[in-house]
C-alpha cells in the first residue's frame, strides 16, 4: 500500500454495535488468504493494552468484510508474518 497519499482508516462495528477508527498497516496473503493488519486510531503512544489487530478478509454474498481470526495458531503464524515484513520495511528506511 502506497504511503504517497498517507495512511488509510476504515471504521469498523463490532457485534455490540460500538464503531470504532482503526489504522491500516498493510495487507498479506497467507496459504490463500488475506489478512489486514490494524492500530486503533485513538490510541496512546504508552497504552499497552492495545495491539496489532489481524482480520481476515472473507467473501458473503459477494461482498469483502473483515472476520476474527479464531485459530490461535493461525492467528500467531499471521502475525509473525506481518511482523517480518513491518520491520523489513524499517530496515529498508
Amino acid at each position: 500500500m502506497s504511503e504517497e497519499y498517507g495512511s488509510d482508516f476504515i471504521t469498523v462495528t463490532d457485534e455490540e454495535g460500538q464503531e470504532f477508527e482503526l489504522e491500516h498497516l498493510g495487507t498479506i496473503e497467507h496459504s490463500g488468504q488475506a489478512y489486514m493488519a490494524f492500530l486503533p486510531a485513538e490510541m496512546d503512544e504508552d497504552d499497552e493494552d492495545f495491539g496489532m489487530i489481524i482480520l481476515k478478509v472473507i467473501e458473503e454474498n459477494g461482498e469483502e468484510l473483515l472476520a476474527d481470526v479464531d485459530d490461535q495458531a493461525e492467528l500467531n503464524a499471521v502475525y509473525e508474518l506481518f511482523m517480518e515484513q513491518l520491520f523489513q520495511e524499517e530496515d529498508e528506511d
